[in-house]
């Protein structure tokens, strides 16, 4: 039983529609966690046209660095996120059009860029909706709350998630074009989603400015550097980021390969294993939620970092150690019960430093700011990361790839503690 703390009124209703939120948007997620599998293993797309699937959900917040400034213009952000919702999301239906035979798709790549056009459409609706979920949240929990009932919310979707994961995984195996139909309808609860979150109130008092847009890209190019330069911890936790972010990039499309191609997994046991590290995640979630209410960002990111360096670890040790047994016709492999294990706690930490890490370093009001420079620097690594990736990997292979994954790992693990203790010495000799 979940034990809230003692809210007030405002508190309340937002989480009621935060929850409502996060319960519909864990089916649309159960349903996309899998769409690299589907691209690769139903539409027969290569490995390069799939990392760009995985790129363009990333590297779509380059674009803030244009759009950062005019957000912070924008009058009804709530209105701006309906109608974002509208436009982003109904292009999904496209996919009841799609073929459903194999040999259209091998025939021609015509399916593949336009599911990859849809999706980067999709994926072009987080400029709006990422920040303003910050927003609407740091401004209407008390900071004491904020990670625990962030932490609640996320726990729902996962739960509906890997219920959603395992069902759909399930129904791919039995129908492998199943997508032209479960991709629609999750544009279409996407929609309903993010309608209800909508109705979280927020007051916004817009920037008055006689300046042009163009001048406003300026000016947003100008805070982003001021944030950085003005803020040292959270500029030192960014740099943290940018090597955390090169590893996952790099190493999250090519475990998708490895499933297929290394280790010839179905649907349903690439199911099994995001639904196992999801339950772990769902089980630690309330914990590292008050967690991190009471620890520094910088400390808390070790706890995350370490535990992605040893779930690739365990995964690469499947190269050495491919025993496994089968059940329901899932692939258990024994290394990667230890895989599943460490991806758990990767998992239930990542999901609140990388979605609300950035406000523990700044004042509620300036929290939308603060997600939009870490979502730019998102999109700078997602530019080159996922390619470069399937580069190492068909140069390379795999064991090569994951290591190189492993480095910049410690590297980001090295920053951050260098950085906070840095900052208690300084600390320290001010007193």
């Amino acid at each position: 039983m979940i034990q809230l703390p003692k809210l007030n009124q405002i508190e309340r209703r937002t989480f009621g529609l935060h929850t409502a939120f996060a319960t519909i948007d864990g089916v649309v997620l159960g349903i996309l966690a899998l769409n690299e599998f589907v691209f690769l293993k139903s539409m027969h797309g290569s490995n390069y046209q799939m990392s760009l699937l995985f790129q363009f959900s990333m590297a779509v917040f380059v674009l803030l660095f244009f759009m950062h400034e005019w957000l912070k213009r924008v009058p009804d952000r709530n209105k701006l996120l309906r109608q974002v919702a509208v436009v982003t999301r109904l292009p999904l239906l496209l996919l009841l059009f799609f073929p459903s035979n194999d040999s259209t798709y091998l025939a021609t790549s015509f399916y593949h860029y336009l599911f990859l056009a849809i999706f980067l459409f999709y994926y072009l609706g987080a400029l709006v909706i990422n920040p303003t979920i910050n927003l609407l949240l740091k401004n209407n929990y008390q900071h004491q709350h904020f990670g625990k009932l962030y932490s609640y919310a996320t726990s729902m979707n996962k739960v509906i998630m890997l219920i959603v994961t395992f069902i759909y995984g399930v129904l791919l195996d039995k129908h492998f074009f199943l997508f032209t139909y479960s991709l629609p309808l999750a544009g279409l609860l996407s929609i309903i989603s993010l309608w209800l979150l909508s109705g979280i109130e927020y007051k916004n008092i817009p920037l008055k400015t006689a300046r042009s847009l163009w001048h406003a890209v300026g000016d947003s190019m100008r805070d982003m550097v001021h944030i950085l330069r003005t803020n040292k911890a959270y500029f030192h936790f960014e740099i943290g980021f940018m090597f955390y972010g090169f590893s996952f990039m790099v190493s999250v499309t090519v475990i998708a390969i490895f499933f297929y191609q290394g280790l010839d997994l179905n649907y349903s046991s690439v199911a099994f294993y995001k639904n196992a590290y999801n339950i772990l995640a769902i089980i630690l979630l309330p914990y590292f939620g008050g967690l991190m209410g009471n620890i520094d960002p910088r400390k808390f990111s070790v706890i995350t970092y370490s535990a992605i360096v040893l779930y690739i670890g365990f995964l690469m040790l499947t190269v050495w150690f491919p025993q496994y047994t089968e059940i329901a016709g899932v692939k258990l492999y024994y290394t990667l019960i230890f895989y599943v294990l460490a991806h758990g706690v990767f998992a239930a930490t990542m999901v609140l430093l990388w979605n609300i890490g950035s406000a523990y370093f700044c004042p509620p009001e300036q929290a939308g700011s603060y997600q939009s420079v870490h979502l730019f620097l998102t999109g700078i690594r997602a530019l080159f990361a996922p390619t470069l990736g399937v580069f190492f990997y068909e140069k390379y292979g795999f064991v090569i790839t994951f290591l190189i994954a492993i480095c910049s790992l410690m590297l980001a693990i090295a920053v951050n503690i260098w950085s906070y203790f840095k900052e208690r010495k300084a600390l320290k000799k001010s007193l």
